[in-house]
């Protein structure tokens, strides 16, 4: 992958990012996932910390397989576009909507293995409660909590990674596992770092519109908390706070699946025998 390739794949999907059409269609999507979002986190309120954990990193899992399907749809649409086909989304949906909700049970083992963990963690969080040697057990097992939050961590990485390579390999190659895998394999060990580029390109556009609504939404929160004390209240403010926060967001969820696309062609012509 080279400068030019990347600035030319990188303008293209850019340019592919602005349609109204293609922003109501994820934003309806989005918005779903936001409502999942809102109601864990209005289930989080007042509620101890391993239960916060749990409320707090299932829904990212969770919608996780949502956007892989919207991703595949979406990198369907694009096909078409840069192809200079009509785009019809109910036609493309018909045509792929095994492949669309097929994809979103690739995200299983991630969701169940972060629920492994989680059990885990309430373990040692059970060990800490014991009377008199609670205490002890809190400091010498201190590095189980630590590492498991950690490999959380890891898991939300790893499903933003597996968001950005999976999702083109499903969207233009299908559903078989074994063909996914192999052609995976084959794309990281030819050319790891130019991948790495190719991930850190495709969500930096998210990262840096997801830190500004954020800080908007905590800037706004800050002069809009009243103090009320109600579990409906703060959900209904998050619910009307995030639908400008999903449609805003938008776009950079879409160039992000449309600069996976093109870098997972550029990566296919570039292992391509001559």
């Amino acid at each position: 992958m080279t400068a030019e390739d990347l600035s030319f794949i990188f303008n293209r999907a850019f340019y592919g990012s602005f349609s109204l059409k293609k922003m109501l269609f994820v934003f309806w999507v989005l918005a779903l996932c936001g409502v999942l979002v809102v109601f864990f986190r209005g289930l989080a309120v007042n509620v101890g910390g391993w239960l916060l954990l749990s409320l707090t990193f299932l829904p990212m899992f969770l919608t996780g397989g949502v956007l892989l399907s919207l991703g595949v749809m979406l990198i369907r649409i694009y096909h078409d576009e840069v192809k200079g086909k009509e785009v019809k989304y109910r036609k493309i949906f018909s045509k792929s909507w095994e492949v669309i909700l097929g994809a979103s049970y690739f995200t299983i083992p991630i969701i169940l293995l972060y629920l492994v963990m989680w059990m885990v963690l309430g373990i040692f969080v059970m060990l800490t409660q014991i009377p008199i040697i609670g205490a002890i057990f809190s400091s010498i097992l201190s590095f189980g909590p630590f590492l498991l939050n950690f490999a959380s961590l890891l898991l939300c990485v790893g499903m933003l990674a597996f968001l950005f390579f999976v999702s083109p390999a499903i969207a233009l190659k299908g559903l078989n596992g074994l063909q996914l895998s192999q052609w995976l394999n084959k794309r990281f060990k030819n050319d790891p770092f130019a991948n790495l580029v190719a991930i850190i390109v495709g969500v930096l556009p998210v990262a840096f519109v997801s830190i500004l609504l954020v800080l908007a939404a905590y800037l706004s929160g800050s002069m809009t908390d009243l103090g009320f004390d109600s579990t409906l209240y703060t959900m209904t403010r998050w619910f009307f706070m995030m639908i400008p926060f999903v449609f805003v967001l938008s776009p950079a969820i879409i160039f992000f699946f449309n600069f996976a696309a093109e870098s997972h062609v550029l990566m296919k012509r570039a292992f391509s025998p001559k």
